[in-house]
């Protein structure tokens, strides 16, 4: 009897150990959870060739090979940097759209697309822009090979951008610059005529009812692209509406679903602009309020990330509302949530944002959205950003970023053990 009652002792002695070792585990788990830490390479990438030199990038994507391709605005050039197309300079001349760096930082490839915003990169290497609608390329002779279908018409006021038609090149002439849209004019921008602004109004309810926001295509411009391979499914954001989660058939090209904020299905959208409207550090808006992009989790989740209204949404791949993340909300201007990346341990239990406005990189726990720490700063020494506008990460870990505005330029962190 003794004999007994001490070995149920001992059992239950051990079950408690266990059961605290498990314990333990799971609490310092949860203490190292914290952000990592990286270097600036100065040797990544490379001096370009041919007297190129890059445009605001605008898209940005690691291939199967970790090799990395880079979408640019080669139009943001102005006359200055294009003196070397006339013989005035020894540089330069304007790039091609479409640049393929390799691991060491060398250009292994290019093509000359119209410009665009958003990119990804298929197993097999085929190229997908976003433009004025998605479309696949073949990286080896820049054609088209197919392209997601679009209205044929185009929202009221939206023409411009990067989907905007290129005009004729001239030799040696470039444009006002990168940030020429974004400044405000001496004077202020002064008050819309209200017979101008009423027949806009107007234009735009009318469009608004031929294509509401159940339109299966492309309405607008696209923001972001990502694409599932193992579902064939490629997820588009595009910019009607605020923004809008597109998935369509990745071998067809047919449309499959889609959904607004929180998860709200397409028939739910409203074309209300109230339902938009958003003050920094104020409620969040009923709809998206603008500039979303996405990514998908090896989980089957998808983050969008509204960036004009500082928040991440989280949904399952038929967008199904989970939670929401805020991040920065009292950022104006160009809000807070840019690009979406996870880290690259196999639970991806990191998102890396990039922050257009505060020029960050912040780094969220996956789980809850808690903030854990931040990278970069703003300036144009190397590592610092100007325009922190796209982030990708390989499979080593390192981050790979793309700056728009006065940066125009790609950059690689290392990471630190």
């Amino acid at each position: 009897m003794g004999v007994c009652m001490n070995r149920n002792r001992n059992r239950v002695a051990l079950a408690f150990a266990a059961l605290a070792v498990i314990c333990f585990c799971a609490v310092l788990g949860a203490q190292t959870l914290t952000a990592p830490k990286f270097k600036f390479d100065p040797d990544w990438p490379k001096p370009l060739p041919n007297k190129w030199k890059l445009g605001g990038v605008t898209g940005l994507a690691v291939d199967k090979d970790d090799n990395v391709w880079v979408l640019i605005r080669p139009n943001d050039l102005t006359d200055i940097e294009l003196e070397a197309e006339i013989g005035i300079a020894d540089c330069c001349v304007r790039p091609p759209s479409m640049i393929h760096f390799d691991k060491q930082g060398n250009v292994i490839g290019s093509f000359d697309a119209p410009q665009g915003h958003g990119m990804a990169v298929d197993s097999k290497g085929s190229v997908y822009i976003g433009q004025d609608t998605v479309r696949k390329y073949d990286p080896k002779t820049g054609k088209v090979v197919a392209e997601v279908p679009r209205t044929p018409e185009r929202p009221p006021g939206a023409g411009g951008g990067d989907a905007a038609p290129a005009a004729a090149r001239v030799l040696g002439r470039g444009s006002r610059g990168p940030v020429a849209g974004f400044l405000t004019p001496p004077g202020g921008r002064g008050q819309p005529d209200p017979a101008v602004q009423a027949a806009r109004e107007k234009e735009i309810t009318a469009f608004r009812a031929k294509y509401p926001p159940t339109t299966p295509m492309i309405v607008g411009g696209i923001e972001e692209i990502r694409l599932d391979e193992p579902a064939r499914e490629l997820y588009a954001a595009d910019n009607y509406l605020g923004g809008r989660v597109m998935v369509f058939d990745l071998d067809t090209f047919q449309f499959k679903r889609g959904w607004g904020a929180y998860g709200h299905a397409l028939s739910e959208v409203t074309t209300s602009d109230a339902d938009r409207a958003y003050t920094p550090g104020g409620p969040e808006p009923k709809e998206f309020r603008g500039h979303l992009t996405l990514n998908i989790s090896n989980d089957g989740l998808v983050y969008a990330a509204d960036r004009m209204a500082n928040r991440i949404h989280v949904t399952t791949t038929q967008g199904k509302f989970l939670k929401e993340f805020i991040v920065a909300p009292k950022t104006g201007v160009g809000g807070s949530t840019g690009g979406v990346m996870f880290s690259p341990d196999k639970q991806q239990r990191l998102l890396y944002i990039s922050d257009l406005t505060n020029n960050h990189i912040w780094f969220l726990n996956r789980d809850d959205g808690k903030i854990l720490g931040q990278m970069g700063s703003m300036g144009e020494n190397g590592g610092q950003f100007f325009g922190l506008h796209m982030i990708a990460v390989d499979s080593k870990g390192n981050v790979y970023t793309g700056e728009v505005f006065q940066g125009e330029r790609v950059q690689r962190f290392i990471p630190v053990p």
